[in-house]
């Protein structure tokens, strides 16, 4: 599996909030995000139909790590 990284722009505000809502359910923001990623694809192929691909978003991938 092959791992690229996404810059976003984000307000501060928005930024923090995410923050907390990560560390309230004890995840970094980062794994927080691909959680939230996950569910959206997951709601999306519910509505329209399974998008081709060998990664279901049912499971929780997790990147490994750059050594």
């Amino acid at each position: 599996m092959s791992i690229k990284s996404v810059s976003i722009r984000i307000e501060e505000e928005m930024l923090e909030k995410i923050g907390y809502v990560a560390d309230y359910e004890g995840r970094s923001v980062n794994s927080h995000i691909l959680v939230l990623i996950r569910e959206n694809i997951k709601a999306f192929e519910k509505e329209h139909g399974k998008i081709e691909g060998s990664i279901d978003p049912d499971v929780n991938v997790k990147p490994t790590r750059k050594n």
